[in-house]
């Protein structure tokens, strides 16, 4: 008779460590929308991953249970909602292959643009790593409950080489925090400048010479802007160029996440 209960104590035991285990602990809040221009979402205003727990896997949830520990489940669970919220926020699903007559190719967290302009070639490449911020366009009221952040955008330093025979005049370029120019001519609305130019013949090497555009001649400044201009790199298009790193580092943190969730769930 005791063997009986105490065979029935372990089963009551067994079914509420499988209960237990199985008890749902997702929820939370983003802890990143890009393109949320509202800012932060409350847990409760985020869309759930499911609409009940019959679209649930009981059996699945218990092997899982077992299998990884507490802290890979949780993570698993947040990575399903944090995906699909990502996913509904994304602008574009397929990043485009040309960009003002530029072919537009990728490789990992690199971009490369290249066009052919008469006799010569023009680069532009850019890296999407840590190039993402808030775009603070408008004053923050600190007596204010509700804070409001602006849109996230992408916004790299990019290099320009104009290659003609064997030789290169390339720019280094960075996106300015406030619109307006560096050079001579301060009616400029420039929303990107020249940080360093060089010229050398063959490959680049640590040897060839380069100057900062902050310390050269402003007219000459002026001049040098005027001509990446009429290679195509203008006001136009850095804004797309803006766009499109915008676009393929939101794609590249979606694609992070996902590995991220099979790896933590041994897919």
């Amino acid at each position: 008779m005791n063997g009986i209960v105490r065979s029935a104590l372990r089963a009551t035991a067994l079914r509420g460590v499988l209960s237990s285990s199985c008890s749902s602990n997702s929820g939370g809040q983003s802890v990143r929308a890009l393109w949320n221009v509202c800012g932060r979402r409350q847990a409760a205003e985020i869309v759930p991953l499911v609409s009940s727990l019959e679209l649930h896997d009981l059996r699945a949830r218990r092997c899982y249970s077992r299998s990884h520990t507490k802290a890979e489940k949780e993570l698993v669970e947040f990575l399903a909602e944090e995906i699909v919220a990502e996913k509904k926020a994304q602008k574009l699903k397929m990043i485009p292959t040309t960009l003002e007559g530029f072919s537009v190719s990728l490789n990992g967290a690199e971009v490369n643009l290249e066009k052919k302009d008469g006799t010569d070639t023009i680069h532009i490449s850019f890296n999407v790593n840590h190039t993402v911020d808030a775009d603070a366009e408008e004053e923050m009221n600190p007596t204010s409950d509700n804070v409001e952040i602006g849109e996230m955008k992408s916004k790299p330093n990019f290099t320009v080489d104009i290659v003609r025979g064997n030789q290169t005049l390339g720019f280094t370029c960075s996106f300015n925090n406030q619109s307006g120019a560096s050079g001579a001519d301060d009616n400029y609305n420039d929303i990107f400048g020249i940080d360093e130019i060089t010229l050398y013949e063959g490959e680049h090497s640590d040897k060839v010479y380069s100057v900062a555009g902050e310390i050269i001649d402003g007219y000459l400044y002026d001049l040098l802007m005027n001509y990446l201009e009429e290679k195509g790199i203008s006001n136009e298009f850095a804004e797309k160029l803006i766009d499109l790193s915008t676009c393929y580092e939101h794609t590249a943190y979606v694609s992070l996440l996902e590995g991220l969730s099979k790896f933590t769930s041994g897919k």
